[in-house]
């Protein structure tokens, strides 16, 4: 068990969002709303909800619709007072976020998401930290990190949010060399990133969430390239389990959307519509209809 608290998260959020143009060549992909709410919203509530009070966002050029997203509006407010629309005043209140407790970093050079974290190093100091990748929107009834953060504090170490994926996604993800099992938590005994399935340990997969041990810091500065020529998260974490470090993979309950596919980004807006109380029934009687109307022409 571990007296250590979570209170810093890393947002790594300077990636151009190529797969969503021509929309993101002006609108960052994190401020793309799912049904009324940005993704980088959904991530911001999760990490609040686990303990976190340090919110670091590592940026690049072009973001600055991002950071606009968490000012104060004041004119908005006062528009919105005088006119009595307490319900839209309650709906702005999550993007209010108090002075200081977001720190935004420049990444000069995209050299790979390990290099994203690393360049928060300097916030971080020897502290566990999480990071989360807003692209992975996570629906559950105890959000995600909040999971990940009830292991933290028994086992201490570092945790990764682990699940089973077919054999035809292992080789998009970071997958887990298992050493043994406890109910949800996976021990590791290895990392390797983007293996071709036949050489997988495994097919449970890492995605956007992790609590690490400073240490991985450490790692990370010695800059080692990996898959696709960059400095690679899932190397430093792999790093820390070779030198002792307990490391475990969370399978979280929950589903998982990944919204940084267009693909991915319909079926999330698709579910979170249909879970919205003043939604469901017109949306999802315009699903039915469409239904019929594809099998018709079928």
């Amino acid at each position: 068990m571990t007296s250590q608290k979570v209170r810093k998260a890393v947002f790594p959020v300077a990636g151009l969002g190529t797969r969503f143009l021509p929309a993101t060549k002006a609108v960052p992909k994190e401020v793309l709303p799912l049904v009324d709410r940005p993704l980088i919203q959904y991530a911001i509530d999760e990490a609040r909800e686990a303990g976190v009070t340090d919110f670091i966002f590592v940026t690049a050029k072009g973001k600055s619709a991002l950071e606009n997203y968490f000012d104060g509006a004041p004119d908005l407010v006062r528009s919105l007072k005088a006119k009595g629309k307490t319900d839209l005043l309650a709906a702005i209140e999550p993007s209010n976020m108090a002075s200081g407790a977001i720190s935004y970093i420049r990444q000069q050079e995209a050299l790979g998401l390990g290099h994203a974290v690393w360049c928060a190093r300097r916030l971080i100091g020897d502290e566990p930290f999480a990071v989360i990748l807003p692209d992975d929107v996570i629906a559950s009834d105890q959000p995600c990190l909040s999971q990940m953060v009830d292991a933290f504090e028994q086992t201490g170490g570092n945790i990764v949010a682990a699940m089973s994926v077919p054999e035809s996604q292992i080789s998009s993800h970071g997958v887990i060399d298992p050493k043994g099992r406890n109910g949800r938590l996976v021990e590791m005994k290895g990392m390797v990133e983007k293996p071709d399935a036949q050489d997988a340990p495994s097919n449970l997969a890492v995605i956007g969430r992790y609590i690490l041990n400073s240490s991985v810091m450490a790692n990370l500065a010695a800059m080692k390239v990996g898959a696709g020529g960059e400095i690679q998260l899932t190397d430093a974490i792999a790093d820390d389990i070779r030198h002792g470090v307990a490391t475990y993979g969370c399978q979280f309950e929950g589903q998982r959307y990944d919204c940084g596919s267009k693909a991915g980004f319909l079926q999330a807006t698709v579910a979170f519509a249909l879970a919205r109380d003043d939604l469901r029934q017109e949306f999802g009687d315009f699903l039915v209809s469409m239904m019929a109307i594809s099998e018709a022409a079928e």
